[in-house]
């Protein structure tokens, strides 16, 4: 039966009992509007571990002040529904003054990982990701958590800061859940309208022409980004980047440098009024259209 809990004490209280049960315990937070990559997350930490837990909470502090803080999709019932039907255990759901309390001053930057890709277009989001996350692992360690690959750059900067932090976390990062087009599953994708969801399928095509470029022997950076832009340009109203990095660093990698090994190839575009962010692993990962739903 799922146990639904507001403040860090019912959690840390929840979670303990379970434990003293012997149960392993397997953590997957979100920001809510829950969809199928979601669910995924959910089914990976019930197979690495014996109880599932959830927390529901759309952080203010990794919201930019002309970013979708007060339109972000909320719908708790058919959240907490959902996490019944997937054998969920716990949900936690705090409110802002649950988890910045009055005369809250403390932020967790984690350096490096957060100055490539989104970081310079979002300034203080991953500070606002790495302190909330931290606060969150601090109530539920020791467990596992479970985040999804489609936002690699966050994937990256979680773990270093679970290993810094010396957390009891294990994070483990899930493959990106595609809907049939190739989209990756998001819970922005609701804002787009039908002409913009066919516009934004450009973005997973243009990972996999890159992809196809790649497995063909093409290995110059500046060509295979070059491969992407160019699917995307005619059908996105703003391009942040089409970045080429390290997978481990994220360190960007130069045009006229060569591969010789796996290398992400992330995406961040505008599609009308809406961001959204994509990726694939060259050398690791399947194009999309094999990954996709059918």
């Amino acid at each position: 039966m799922l146990e639904v809990v507001r403040t860090g004490q019912d959690f840390r209280e929840a979670l303990s009992r379970a434990r003293a049960r012997g149960l392993r315990i397997g953590f997957v937070p979100t920001m809510g509007a829950l969809h199928g990559g979601h669910l995924k997350l959910v089914e990976e930490a019930l197979r690495m571990a014996d109880v599932a837990v959830v927390s529901i909470f759309v952080n203010p502090t990794q919201f930019g002040p002309h970013e979708d803080l007060s339109r972000y999709p909320r719908d708790l019932d058919a959240d907490l529904a959902k996490c019944a039907a997937a054998g969920v255990g716990v949900v936690f759901t705090p409110d802002a003054v649950e988890m910045y309390p009055p005369g809250d001053s403390t932020r967790v930057r984690v350096s490096g990982l957060t100055e490539t890709l989104c970081g310079p277009f979002r300034p203080g989001h991953f500070e606002g990701v790495a302190t909330v996350v931290a606060k969150l692992f601090a109530l539920a360690e020791p467990c596992v958590a479970v985040f999804g690959r489609k936002d690699f750059q966050q994937l990256r900067v979680v773990d270093r800061l679970a290993r810094d932090l010396l957390f009891e976390v294990s994070v483990i990062g899930i493959p990106i859940v595609r809907e049939h087009d190739g989209l990756a599953l998001s819970s922005r994708n609701v804002y787009l309208s039908a002409e913009e969801r066919e516009r934004a399928r450009a973005i997973p095509r243009a990972l996999g022409r890159a992809w196809s470029a790649f497995a063909a022997g093409e290995g110059r950076v500046g060509a295979l980004r070059a491969v992407a832009r160019d699917e995307l340009t005619p059908a996105m109203t703003r391009i942040d980047y089409v970045a080429m990095a390290d997978p481990t660093t994220l360190h960007i990698l130069p045009d006229d440098a060569s591969l010789n090994g796996p290398a992400l190839l992330a995406i961040a575009a505008h599609v009308g009024t809406t961001r959204l962010i994509d990726n694939i692993v060259l050398g690791e990962d399947a194009p999309p259209e094999m990954t996709a739903a059918p």
